[in-house]
């Protein structure tokens, strides 16, 4: 909320697009030109780069407009001081991956869900958990490091592609982080706008409960007519997971407990430590056998435990097995496999704190301002606006911060109540961040559900449909809320 938006009156529109335009073309070259191999993977490295290129691109149009080295680097090192807490929680859901392979925990989840999970209603069953667990947690984040991993591994047990299935985890996490009253960014967006935080959520579900039903029709539509492949080999996976791990119910309590903590408003980061250590204790206590493979020793000590754990914890965990379709689904990366996506984020955030520093962002949010001259021009700005700052800024909250400030008098003289902008600022600001690659949202859900975001990019119905149907609302005056003052006029 104190969140200072930099502008530059030397700067002008079209200075403040070039390095958008420029970052646009050398990441199109990159990932569909340079990286587009089967084999290759621009998020490897290259990527990262290119964010830098922007950001020098960004650097020579700043000092062109008067704006110093300096300047731009104390907002590069303010944008990556605001990423730190994501930056750890990334760090613990790769050791919460590691601790939950280790201890049968997540392979217990594929064992029971193989059984209980139909094909027929496994994509819309998919949605509504994670829609269910993200309200409980408001938490989309969260939710895709606890059930979400388990469920994009049963459905990939079962044949789905995996960028579906990733995409009704998306879609079901962040319907319940929109709703849910603990959501940081349900609370920030009507901090914004100028109203309080129950009417903004009363208001936002006009909108957000018809995009639900839509983008659920759709995974039930899919799930009626896809052929899978991975049906008639359920009975044996079943069979070579129990034979690798010990599979029993009393598993289920760590997740049961970590989304009782962020339920009860623990810190996100502490409730995922937590989670890593009741797995490590779990991976003693039920799999010894498998810290021993993982160790390289036949019987147990306090050494060759240790050692089991900390690996698990620290570096990819490959669990041996016979069964092709198991492989993938008996890996995990620890937290050495989250350091691509925290270089893809520090970068990203390189270039945004640039685009901050030399006025940028409020250069284009302020030309998209002027374009709106109608009710509808309004939201539609406001939805661009966000979408833009999702891409340049890399953050979906300076995508609800940015625009809350900036369009918040045009709402109050065009008669509007505040709730039609926090509204409009979650069906685009909040919803969008996961569809950008280099967005902090983006590259956590990539890495975490380990599904690359343009696979799950046309799957994510609830979030690409969101602000569709606000400019649905706005273009057909649909319960478009008035000021009271206005309204006795």
């Amino acid at each position: 909320m104190d969140t200072k938006i930099n502008s530059n009156k030397e700067l002008n529109i079209w200075e403040a697009l070039i390095p958008i335009f420029a970052l646009i073309v050398m990441l199109a070259y990159n990932v569909l030109v340079a990286y587009s191999g089967e084999d290759d993977d621009p998020l490897g490295g290259s990527n990262q780069f290119v964010l830098l290129l922007g950001a020098g691109v960004a650097v020579i149009v700043g000092l062109f407009n008067k704006v110093t080295f300096q300047n731009m680097i104390d907002e590069v090192a303010e944008n990556i001081k605001s990423t730190a807490g994501a930056i750890l929680i990334l760090l613990m859901v790769g050791a919460l991956a590691g601790t939950w392979l280790i201890s049968g925990i997540i392979p217990s989840m594929i064992y029971y869900g193989l059984q209980i999970l139909s094909p027929s209603i496994f994509l819309p069953a998919t949605m509504i958990i994670c829609a269910v667990i993200s309200i409980a947690t408001g938490s989309s984040w969260t939710t895709s490091a606890t059930v979400g991993i388990a469920l994009v591994g049963i459905g990939g047990a079962l044949g789905f592609p995996v960028g579906m299935v990733a995409g009704a985890v998306i879609s079901g996490a962040y319907f319940g982080d929109k709703l849910s009253p603990m959501s940081d960014t349900t609370n920030l967006a009507p901090a914004m706008a100028g109203t309080d935080l129950f009417t903004h959520i009363k208001y936002m579900a006009l909108t957000t409960t018809p995009t639900f039903i839509v983008s659920l029709i759709l995974f039930i539509i899919i799930g009626l007519t896809i052929n899978v492949e991975g049906v008639t080999d359920t009975s044996a996976m079943l069979l070579d997971i129990k034979k690798s791990f010990n599979i029993t119910g009393w598993l289920f309590l760590v997740p049961i407990i970590v989304i009782g903590l962020i339920f009860k408003k623990t810190e996100p980061l502490i409730a995922l430590f937590i989670g890593v250590l009741l797995g490590a204790i779990f991976a003693v206590i039920f799999q010894p056998q498998i810290i021993n493979q993982i160790a390289g020793v036949e019987s147990s000590s306090f050494r060759s435990t240790y050692r089991g754990v900390m690996d698990a914890i620290t570096i990819e965990t490959v669990i041996p097995t016979e069964n092709e379709s198991l492989v993938k689904l008996f890996k995990a990366k620890g937290m050495s496999g989250m350091l691509g996506t925290i270089w893809l984020i520090l970068c990203a955030m390189v270039f945004g704190g640039v685009m901050d520093a030399i006025g940028a962002l409020a250069r284009i949010s302020q030309a998209l301002l002027k374009l709106a001259k109608t009710t509808f021009g309004l939201f539609a700005a406001t939805v661009g606006s966000c979408l833009a700052l999702n891409i340049t800024a890399s953050d979906q909250y300076l995508a609800i911060v940015v625009p809350g400030k900036m369009f918040k008098k045009a709402y109050q003289d065009k008669g509007l109540a505040p709730e039609n902008l926090s509204r409009t600022l979650e069906d685009s600001g909040t919803v969008t961040s996961v569809l950008i690659p280099w967005n902090t949202c983006g590259a956590y859900q990539s890495g975490t559900l380990g599904v690359d975001t343009f696979d799950y990019l046309p799957y994510a119905f609830f979030n690409l449909l969101s602000p569709i149907m606000t400019l649905i609302f706005a273009a057909f005056n649909i319960k478009i809320r008035l000021l009271i003052s206005d309204i006795k006029k």
